[in-house]
């Protein structure tokens, strides 16, 4: 693991070409800056250690590392798994620009995941240590930070939620649409977007195997719901995909 670097460990060392400025990233609104005036902006620059690339399959954290840094995607698409007994990857979610990594070690300490680039990405890291001295002094940041952590609540439980009681079909629409929402929360297009995940990742997140994420993609398209090229998906009904998603509109269980 690639050890964060502190601001007075090379006198030499160019922090300032390292740093990122959280006001000029177009993530700010995303991350924890947002809300923020521009004084607690420019402290919250002040302890942030470095920018780190990753290529894709790089490693940012394993589980059972101690817990030092959380970590801004400021660009970039990451997945997030654990290995349960029988030495199988489970994979608990999929990551983008704007999105913290790292907040499960806060309570023990150590990570309960290990996070991996889904493609060349760039974080931020944000010595956790220095950010908790920061929210004694910045209350609006320690309101948002609490936002963001429920979000990850909320989250858990609706992964919990779509692995125990959804059809197949409706577990890929909530995906589908999940996606859509977050692209477009980032000025994207809601309604075409590259996959960054493999078909294998998606079956292993949503709980179904990767022949049954290939029918569903098939079956949509037939249907007209969506268009895919390669990667790239279309939406092309997305009233429809948000009412199976929502569980107002029935499709008929895949033969």
């Amino acid at each position: 693991m690639t050890q964060p670097i502190s601001f007075s460990s090379d006198p030499a060392l160019n922090i300032n070409a390292l740093k990122a400025s959280c006001s000029a990233c177009s993530m700010h609104q995303l991350c924890l800056p947002m809300g923020l005036d521009d004084a607690d902006i420019n402290r919250l620059d002040q302890i942030i250690g470095r920018r780190r690339r990753l290529l894709a399959g790089e490693r940012l954290y394993q589980m059972g590392e101690p817990f030092r840094n959380l970590y801004a995607v400021r660009f970039g698409h990451f997945k997030t798994y654990q290995i349960n007994a029988s030495g199988e990857q489970q994979i608990t979610g999929f990551q983008m620009a704007g999105e913290l990594l790292g907040m499960d070690a806060i309570s023990g300490d150590r990570h309960h995941c290990d996070a991996v680039a889904l493609e060349d990405s760039e974080v931020c890291e944000i010595p956790f240590s220095h950010l908790e001295d920061l929210f004694g002094h910045v209350p609006a940041l320690l309101r948002h930070f609490h936002r963001i952590m429920s979000q990850e609540i909320t989250r858990e439980q609706n992964v919990m939620l779509l692995l125990g009681n959804m059809r197949a079909e409706q577990r890929f629409a909530v995906f589908l649409i999940n996606l859509s929402a977050r692209y477009a929360a980032r000025g994207y297009s809601s309604t075409t977007f590259q996959l960054r995940m493999s078909r294998e990742d998606i079956g292993n997140y949503l709980g179904l195997t990767i022949e049954s994420i290939s029918r569903l993609l098939s079956r949509f398209k037939k249907q007209g719901w969506l268009k895919v090229d390669k990667r790239e998906v279309t939406l092309l009904d997305p009233a429809h995909l948000k009412a199976m998603a929502a569980g107002t509109e029935q499709c008929s269980p895949m033969a």
